[in-house]
């Protein structure tokens, strides 16, 4: 199976507290680390654990943070192709609470890649599947040449201007950047998907009545909440991929996410 992410990478420092400060308090850490994360970065390395390999096609900052992204993520089974921008990249850090949940601060803008950059963007028509993050509008046109093209509502005005088909969109029930209405993109996509975390979430095939599916129980303590909409989305991929039906692609993508819950940070030890 061969399988690509288009996408930003953020490094992101990431801090362990017993909860997350109040206006003008200060906490110590408990532990802290850095990684490189964001959507592509998660979804890359997820798709490479389910494939055995995947490609990031990205942009980085010409800074060090920059520089710490393709022998990192090369490490975990990812290719990683990049253009390098004269802008810092973007960074941030994230509070992981006693509870689980992350509390993310990003500085800098977005970096996703564009189709004028200077990426073998002809690979993506030799794909399985592909799942768009971030990138400008011809970015999505050329993933659009893969056989599966799945992405988020995180991107939807590239999506809406680009005018192509989706697999599948996905998106997060609770997250207002994440809103998406029927109608909002033409073609609609074949399937789409509103996360609710652990009520599971709903789904819509071919602008059908809404469905249900369940959310799979977390194999383990629950680490944080890092990455888990990014790596369910990977997971269903990888499923619309290998040709399941909509219910057993979910279902892979439900177990992704449960299983990033169970790990430290963005992509664990």
């Amino acid at each position: 199976m061969k399988v690509a992410v288009v996408g930003h990478v953020e490094w992101i420092e990431f801090v362990r507290v017993e909860r997350v400060p109040s206006p003008g308090e200060i906490v110590h850490a408990v532990e802290a680390w850095g990684e490189a994360a964001g959507g592509g970065a998660v979804a890359a390395v997820q798709l490479a654990g389910l494939a055995g390999a995947s490609t990031l096609f990205t942009a980085v900052g010409g800074d060090d943070y920059g520089r710490r992204v393709e022998p990192e993520l090369g490490a975990r089974g990812v290719r990683v192709e990049l253009a390098v921008r004269p802008d810092r990249q973007r960074h941030g850090f994230t509070y992981l609470d006693g509870g689980g949940e992350r509390t993310i601060t990003v500085i800098g803008e977005r970096m996703g890649p564009r189709r004028a950059d200077p990426l073998p963007w002809d690979e993506l028509a030799e794909t399985d599947a592909v799942y768009f993050v971030s990138g400008d509008v011809e970015a999505v046109r050329a993933a659009r040449a893969s056989r599966v093209l799945v992405a988020t509502a995180r991107s939807l005005p590239a999506l809406e201007e680009a005018g192509v088909e989706l697999d599948a969109l996905v998106r997060s029930g609770s997250d207002e950047g994440e809103r998406y209405q029927p109608g909002d993109l033409d073609p609609a996509p074949r399937l789409e998907v509103a996360t609710e975390g652990a009520r599971g979430g709903s789904y819509s095939v071919a602008g059908g009545p809404a469905c249900r599916y369940d959310a799979v129980p977390v194999p383990g303590a629950v680490q944080d909440a890092y990455g888990a909409g990014d790596s369910f989305a990977a997971g269903l991929t990888f499923g619309l991929a290998q040709g399941l039906p909509p219910e057993a692609a979910l279902a892979l993508g439900a177990r992704c996410g449960a299983e990033a819950l169970a790990r430290r940070g963005a992509h664990g030890p």
